[in-house]
């Protein structure tokens, strides 16, 4: 069994932003199967499907960005899955628009999310895709209302390519492991 994990913040405000990308691309994955998200045995909601003969539970923890350890924690208790079988997918602002990078561990980055599953797991050692969201020209002043800000128009376009590609190796991860899905797709998009 695999766990896949979207990283977001919930409450409506927050739909759409660039830090809920997560959220998004494990929607996607739902929908592809015509499965929805309920309550789950935690701080999270969740979907299960069933990608050949592979069961796989999807979840968005509820319980904010910064806390989001909390959740994949609880999911992982409750449905028995080891640190090997997470790929928890996240926003990057060190990554340019419109590129992913998936790696079998590693530091935070600077992503809080990832910050709080590494010290709730008490380890670096679980999957991750990355989802670019850093501008052609970063010259914020402030990160919190960058990644917190909605997409553009150009932006939402590109999106609509990259999600795919992010479901696509979630999937690859899920039938094949993180190396060939690092293999098949920590290249340049399109």
């Amino acid at each position: 069994m695999k766990l896949i994990v979207g990283l977001g913040n919930p409450e409506a405000q927050y739909v759409g932003t660039r830090h809920n990308i997560g959220f998004c691309a494990v929607e996607k994955i739902a929908n592809s199967f015509g499965v929805g998200f309920s309550r789950g045995k935690g701080k999270y909601l969740t979907a299960k499907i069933m990608y050949r003969r592979e069961p796989v539970i999807i979840i968005k923890p509820m319980t904010y960005m910064n806390l989001s350890g909390h959740a994949v924690v609880a999911a992982m208790n409750f449905h028995k899955i080891g640190r090997s079988d997470i790929f928890v997918i996240c926003d990057d602002l060190n990554l340019p628009l419109n590129s992913i990078r998936i790696r079998p561990k590693g530091s935070a980055g600077g992503q809080n999310g990832l910050k709080h599953i590494i010290e709730c797991l008490g380890s670096e050692e679980f999957a991750r895709l990355r989802i670019g969201i850093k501008p052609d020209e970063l010259q914020l002043t402030s990160f919190s209302s960058f990644v917190l800000g909605k997409f553009g128009e150009g932006e939402k376009k590109v999106m609509d390519r990259v999600l795919p590609v992010c479901c696509e190796a979630a999937l690859d991860f899920v039938l094949n492991g993180i190396e060939h899905a690092m293999n098949n797709y920590n290249k340049p998009l399109g």
